[in-house]
């Protein structure tokens, strides 16, 4: 098994130069996000480093060390979801997000204005920091191990989402330890700002919108719209359950700007048409993204 795993690792110099990078990138980053903004600002984050702060908050202890302690049960738990390569991976994550957050971010200056600035930066420095490294398959473990884990079982959620219901313990625990009511709001500010961070990195920033279309005249509603708005549509048959009657299903993706105008053409080549619009994190393909352009 550990010969198979060592295999699915597939490092060669190039990956896992790659890698390292990504690691400091992203370990710096999220280093500065808990470290320079929300211990400088007495508050907690959610995730293990929030915990670390915790301990370090009452005993001295070093932030670094203290997440590489609480990661050993977290890993021994959630090692079977994940796999001896994603450990192996997060192994070497964890090391450098520790070496970093422990003997770099204490020398970089620390931020000392208001902790709602403290809050949102530092949210915006760690989920840039936390998607870089889950952008590589790894995690700096902890709380990620669980996130990751549940995503395993359930992949239709998003891992921003799963984040932010983990930590909410974490951060009521902030608050108890830091005795402040406001600890925890600005532990919520910045943890919820490094989940949307982290989402809108890993599945785009550039949203878009799905329209989802049933009529029974397809053909002519995908020919309009192909030529008014120069738009590709996906043209899938379908039956009503109600009615029994054959329909098609048409799926069409598009910017905001083109919803209306798509929508106009829809109802003047079929009035009795169905159409849905929904939003969508990121498309790819002709028209839109390269489907290289996020790895």
């Amino acid at each position: 098994m550990i010969r198979k795993a060592l295999k699915d690792l597939k490092y060669d110099r190039k990956t896992l130069a790659v890698d390292i990078l990504y690691d400091v990138i992203g370990c710096v980053l999220y280093g500065l996000g808990v470290i320079n903004f929300a211990q400088s600002s007495n508050f907690a984050p959610g995730g293990v480093s929030g915990l670390a702060l915790i301990v370090n908050h009452l005993t001295g202890f070093p932030v670094g060390v203290a997440t590489v302690i609480i990661n050993i049960p977290i890993v021994i738990i959630c090692f079977k979801y994940l796999g001896f390569a994603f450990f192996v991976r997060s192994a070497k994550t964890i090391l450098i997000s520790a070496l970093i957050v422990d003997t770099l971010a204490p020398h970089l200056p620390m931020y000392t204005g208001e902790p709602i600035l403290a809050a949102l930066f530092g949210g915006i420095l760690a989920g840039a920091g936390l998607a870089c490294i889950y952008m590589r398959d790894s995690s700096t473990g902890g709380s990620d191990f669980v996130i990751l884990a549940v995503r395993k079982r359930n992949p239709q959620l998003s891992i921003g989402v799963i984040s932010l219901v983990v930590d909410g313990v974490i951060i009521l625990i902030g608050a108890v330890v830091y005795q402040s009511f406001d600890a925890a709001l600005y532990g919520l500010i910045m943890t919820i700002t490094y989940s949307l961070i982290i989402d809108k990195i890993m599945y785009g920033t550039d949203s878009r919108k799905l329209l989802i279309i049933v009529s029974s005249v397809g053909e002519k509603v995908s020919e309009r719209i192909l030529e008014d708005v120069n738009r590709g549509v996906t043209i899938l048959n379908g039956k009503g359950g109600y009615t029994g009657v054959d329909k098609s299903v048409l799926l069409c993706a598009c910017n905001k700007t083109e919803v209306f105008k798509i929508k106009r053409i829809v109802r003047e080549v079929d009035s009795q048409s169905f159409t849905m619009v929904s939003s969508i994190d990121a498309a790819y393909g002709v028209g839109f993204k390269h489907p290289d352009s996020d790895t």
